[in-house]
């Protein structure tokens, strides 16, 4: 996950990351990192030096595209968690958490479907959206009494997918990409 420590000592959590994603690529830019990555299971690295990643972007255009493109997708991603930490309510803040979780497991391991590993506890998922961890246990279980999903042994099942995007005005921005504009392959 990244994440920033607040002034009180408080944690914001800013993403989950997963196998794939491109690690503080905002480091590339600043002497300081702005955010904290920590690992929260088993993890493998590959770091790049700024001047390869520099010549990776002169050789190679449509990788150089693909990294925009990536940037983007983040960027609008936490532009949708801060519109809904100020103005969702809590439920949806969970269910927009739980379907993005979902999603962004689901693009690089297609069998998962309704069923995934959770892998945050109720205090990260607290801060995450913005909730204590108490909060997060009210909201889980009503989405559990409301029939949305389902939770065992650290898995959760989304069992009416379009309720809980409902619920959580969610938009899945990992669908609809319009990539036909990256310079072809060399």
């Amino acid at each position: 996950m990244s994440y920033v420590l607040l002034d009180d000592g408080s944690r914001q959590i800013l993403r989950s990351l997963f196998p794939g994603d491109m690690l503080g690529i905002s480091s590339a830019i600043y002497r300081e990192a702005p955010e904290t990555l920590c690992a929260l299971s088993d993890t493998v690295v590959c770091p790049f030096d700024r001047a390869a990643l520099s010549g990776i972007m002169q050789q190679h255009p449509r990788l150089s595209a693909m990294i925009l493109v990536y940037s983007q997708i983040e960027r609008v991603a936490l532009t949708d968690r801060l519109a809904a930490l100020g103005r969702t309510s809590a439920k949806a803040r969970v269910a927009a958490l739980l379907l993005d979780l979902r999603n962004r497991l689901r693009a690089t391991d297609k069998s998962i479907d309704r069923e995934y590993t959770l892998g945050l506890t109720q205090e990260e998922i607290g801060d995450a959206t913005g909730l204590t961890a108490v909060h997060v246990n009210r909201m889980l279980r009503q989405l559990e009494e409301e029939g949305m999903i389902a939770r065992e042994g650290g898995r959760v099942t989304l069992l009416d997918r379009a309720a809980l995007a409902g619920a959580a005005n969610y938009v899945n921005r990992y669908e609809g990409l319009d990539l036909r504009w990256l310079p072809p392959a060399r």
